[in-house]
């Protein structure tokens, strides 16, 4: 299938590190969305809302395996799930991050 990203009307910027015509939206969904809640704006995330729905968006946003830790709170509350119930919340990760002073 062809690179759809045309179609959700996303920047280029959001996906710099990747070959837009490799990307397929209907497979690529969960990358995208995570892409987009974290680096993208607020249009950015209406248009994914519109494109894919909010249920969607929600079942992606629990597999997730990484999200930083403000993303995370975010939409637990957004979705009133409690944060243990999302992937990322309970993998963790081999390498820690490092501390932030």
């Amino acid at each position: 299938m062809q690179n759809q990203t045309i179609s959700l009307n996303l920047p280029k910027t959001l996906f710099w590190d990747i070959d837009l015509n490799t990307l397929n939206v209907n497979q690529n969904a969960r990358f995208i969305i995570q892409r987009v809640i974290q680096r993208g704006s607020i249009e950015n995330w209406v248009e994914i809302k519109h494109f894919y729905g909010i249920e969607k968006i929600k079942n992606e946003i629990l597999k997730i395996r990484s999200l930083d830790a403000k993303t995370l709170n975010f939409f637990s509350i957004y979705f009133n799930i409690p944060k243990e119930h999302f992937r990322c919340y309970t993998t963790q990760q081999s390498i820690p991050q490092h501390l932030n002073f």
